[in-house]
């Protein structure tokens, strides 16, 4: 029975990090640089929708479900050390949730915030915009590798059992 629990927790994780590795890659390989394009006030309003929209949508509980399961796997892996798949479980989960969700509340979530409340029009929003478009790309590169790297090993842990 809890091998059944930990095999869904496993394909449930590997499934939402793919998820969200998806919509991270998408920002680092086009999305920021188009918004970069269009203009530094163009660019801050449609990052700001986008920031408004994101957190009533699908993506807030599969980005807080994968999280509480990848952790909850961290821990299920210490405490089945010696089975196959608990270094991969507990690499993916703690990987995941240090390099996605701490990364993403630490990071990204402060730069959005800052942007949030910039008029787009200022000349501090010029610098601001400069900034973010660098570091919040930066920290999103972190997100893509995190998350993809925690699916794979998600989808290792489920073939070593």
């Amino acid at each position: 029975m809890l091998q059944m629990l930990i095999t869904g927790l496993l394909w449930f994780s590997a499934i939402g990090c793919g998820l969200l590795a998806g919509l991270y890659f998408a920002f680092s390989t086009f999305i920021m640089t188009a918004f970069d394009r269009i203009g530094q006030a163009a660019g801050i309003a449609a990052m700001n929708a986008i920031n408004a929209v994101i957190v009533q949508s699908l993506f807030l509980p599969v980005f807080l479900a994968t999280t509480a399961t990848s952790a909850a796997l961290a821990v299920m892996a210490l405490l089945r050390w010696g089975e196959p798949g608990a270094i991969a479980m507990l690499v993916g989960g703690v990987l995941y949730v240090l390099g996605m969700f701490v990364v993403t509340m630490t990071f990204n979530v402060p730069l959005n915030n800052a942007l949030a409340a910039a008029d787009p029009a200022s000349q501090e929003a010029a610098s601001l915009w400069a900034r973010y478009l660098t570091d919040w790309t930066f920290w999103n590169h972190v997100r893509t590798v995190a998350s993809t790297a925690a699916c794979a090993l998600f989808i290792a842990a489920i073939a070593a059992q």
